[in-house]
């Protein structure tokens, strides 16, 4: 299990902690930086002042399906090839360009370029497009079901397309 503050190894039984709101399962060495929980929060229990079930009867069912959260993931207009690294590693080369004055230009951390390019994470939206537009590459391939969408949108007849107005003469 990875320290989800440092990204070391955990080595013996993660410590739980919350920092600034978040719980988080960490190393002994970030241990220090947030407060121990003894227990996870529990996400199921209910609000004070509402009522509780009776013991033994089962809660009813909710009519509306659940949403599922939207992720980075929904955002984006294709999918982020697969040697992303690469591509980013080699252009920032050929530039000429040190990892930390291409973290200068695009406004972000010298540890974030670091590991977009040894493929230790994939670089959000935001970034993506700085990386794109400063390195002059692409990163993302448009999918070809979305392509396949758009061109069959354009092509698709509606009512108005078909159907001919005429002016009544007055």
């Amino acid at each position: 299990m990875q320290c989800e503050m440092c990204g070391e190894t955990i080595r013996g039984a993660p410590k739980l902690i919350r920092v600034e709101g978040a719980e988080l399962q960490v190393c002994a060495k970030c241990g220090k930086f947030g407060t121990e929980v003894q227990q996870p929060r529990r996400t199921d229990m209910l609000r004070p002042g509402a009522p509780r079930p009776a013991p033994g009867s089962r809660a009813p069912a909710s009519s509306a399906p659940a949403q599922r959260k939207r992720d980075m993931f929904d955002y984006m207009e294709g999918e982020i090839v697969e040697d992303y690294a690469e591509r980013v590693r080699n252009a920032r080369m050929e530039k000429g360009i040190s990892q930390k004055d291409l973290a200068l230009q695009l406004m972000v951390r010298e540890l974030l370029i670091k590991k977009i390019e040894k493929g230790e994470l994939i670089p959000e939206e935001e970034v993506r497009k700085k990386l794109e537009k400063v390195l002059g590459i692409k990163l993302v391939d448009i999918v070809a079901g979305d392509d396949e969408k758009k061109a069959q949108a354009k092509i698709t007849q509606t009512l108005g397309d078909l159907t001919i107005i005429r002016k009544a003469k007055k």
